[in-house]
């Protein structure tokens, strides 16, 4: 065989020697975006620092001890343990009451109660910021047959839409309160959209301007995805009520189960009624041997928050380089823990996922395939094999089967995971 002009004898030895330039280019895009993120990661541990010192100051204030971790059975009566953890989560998310349970069985479990244990017959709820998350769907009566839903309980829903930028529409909510709402409904994450996540800020603006229309509207704020990500929570800048997940980011990826509300003590009294029962509120309810974990999870929460929180810039910055729509975009500042990526067809998000799945710790043999999912319209395909069922928390990647085919990514309990991920990634060719 004649020696090509780049003095190679050995073709075979050519596409070996061009695959490993292939590999170490690529490996040095995620070693530069490592570099590039140094700045943003100490960011990041600082307000790891501050949102744990909230944390443990309300463990000093309520006086937390082993004996707080022993619960009851039965109906749960007098449980000390989980009255002293409500009272720790109200003080850490900056509100006067809360009610932390695992028979809440989602975020979205949580969000219902809230909105039917609150709004009454003939009330009006509006959603400021567009669409509501998918599964809040049916839960209003905007998909379904309605059954059991706040539109067969005669509530009326609204929504604003948001601007083409994707923010809020301002002066459309500076005016949108009418005699009959009696709440408005903030998510805080951008859910499955492509729009930005708010800021405490964007928060804060819009529950000023609904309180100067009337200031007996609930401003009920879905925290999903957001807890830790700052260093104050929704009801420290005037929300009257947020709720959940305690395998998102509050339950710090060792909560087996649950979800929490917290807020105003009136509201939470009402939803407690939803949950159990008029009468037994939030004196009922066993945590089954719960309680160590909840209170641990609670501690770990700020750090694998700020995990989540790396692992979705190093996500950003990779991927933007390749040439990806990426939002929220590289460098930028985070608010909530959700990075997408607009992979533009089904092969690849499909793809991602599978991958995703190959370098979890639990069920790495399993293959992701689009399926059906309770509460979504349409056809999901997720990958996340975590040791809690569902903790997006600990890492994971979903989206749903349609144009521009965006994959969602979410937590991680260390950043150097997301390394090994983003490595396979790329060595994939498929990206």
């Amino acid at each position: 065989m004649a020696r090509t002009n780049l003095q190679f004898a050995n073709l075979e030895l050519f596409v070996d020697q061009l695959t490993g330039a292939m590999t170490f280019t690529r490996t040095s895009l995620l070693t530069a975006a490592q570099g590039a993120l140094v700045t943003r990661f100490a960011e990041i541990d600082g307000r790891v620092k501050k949102n744990l010192d909230r944390v443990l100051a309300a463990f000093r204030q309520h006086r937390l001890g082993v004996h707080h971790f022993s619960s009851m059975t039965g109906y749960g009566h007098g449980d000390l343990g989980r009255e002293v953890l409500d009272r720790v989560f109200a003080q850490v998310m900056g509100a006067e009451a809360a009610l932390v349970r695992v028979q809440f069985v989602s975020g979205t479990h949580a969000i219902a109660t809230a909105l039917f244990g609150v709004l009454r017959p003939g009330d009006e709820l509006i959603s400021l910021a567009g669409p509501p998350y998918d599964t809040l769907e049916e839960v209003i009566g905007l998909r379904g047959q309605g059954q059991g839903s706040l539109k067969d309980f005669g509530i009326h829903y609204r929504e604003l839409p948001l601007l083409a930028s994707g923010e809020p529409d301002w002066g459309a909510i500076a005016t949108c309160v009418q005699p009959q709402t009696r709440m408005v409904l903030i998510q805080r994450s951008c859910g499955y959209t492509w729009r930005p996540s708010l800021s405490l800020e964007d928060i804060g603006k819009m529950i000023q301007l609904i309180k100067s229309q009337n200031p007996d509207v609930v401003c009920f704020v879905d925290n999903c995805y957001g807890e830790f990500v700052e260093t104050q929570e929704p009801p420290h800048v005037g929300a009257d009520l947020i709720a959940g997940s305690l395998i998102k980011n509050p339950g710090g990826t060792i909560a087996t189960a649950g979800g929490y509300l917290a807020g105003r003590a009136d509201l939470i009294e009402q939803a407690s009624y939803r949950l159990t029962a008029p009468g037994i509120g939030h004196e009922g309810g066993a945590t089954f041997d719960q309680h160590r974990l909840l209170f641990q999870g609670l501690f770990l929460a700020p750090q694998m928050v700020g995990e989540a929180l790396k692992c979705a810039h190093l996500l950003a910055y990779v991927f933007d380089e390749l040439g990806y729509p990426v939002n929220p975009a590289p460098l930028s500042r985070r608010r909530d823990v959700i990075q997408a990526v607009q992979l533009g067809s089904p092969e690849k998000l499909i793809a991602f996922c599978r991958i995703l799945q190959r370098y979890s710790p639990v069920g790495s043999y399993l293959d992701p395939v689009p399926a059906p999912m309770p509460g979504y319209a349409d056809d999901l395909v997720m990958a996340g094999g975590t040791f809690i069922d569902g903790s997006t928390s600990e890492l994971s990647a979903d989206g749903p089967l349609r144009p521009p085919y965006i994959v969602f990514c979410q937590g991680g309990t260390h950043h150097t995971h997301m390394a090994l991920i983003l490595e396979a990634l790329l060595e994939a060719q498929v990206f």
